[in-house]
């Protein structure tokens, strides 16, 4: 039987109260459902190859793509302040991530 992997994220706020503000009135869960082999197989690694290629990524200190930290170039991403290799990063990116769609 096939195993499977759920990612789930959240944005937004997803208090009532902040409905009048059109800047904080909206809530969003998305999540993503791959088989635990395209993940162990190709997802994972791509990613950890990513990973060290534009940071300094550590298996005792792993990063964890955070969409904020990323945009806002905190670190350990403050090597995507240089155009160049947040145009490279992007490439990447999206490369490993549609290349992948040969979900069952």
């Amino acid at each position: 039987m096939a195993k499977y992997r759920m990612y789930v994220d959240e944005v937004g706020n997803s208090d009532l109260k902040s409905t009048s503000d059109p800047n904080r009135r909206f809530f969003s869960l998305t999540g993503v459902i791959l088989s635990l082999d395209t993940v162990k197989n190709q997802l994972y690694p791509d990613f950890e190859k990513l990973k060290s290629r534009f940071f300094d990524s550590h298996p005792d200190d792993p990063i964890i793509f955070h969409r904020k930290e990323i945009i806002n170039k905190k670190p350990p991403f403050e090597s995507l302040r240089e155009q160049d290799t947040r145009e490279q990063f992007d490439k990447e990116l999206l490369h490993v991530i549609f290349r992948k769609q040969n979900l069952p």
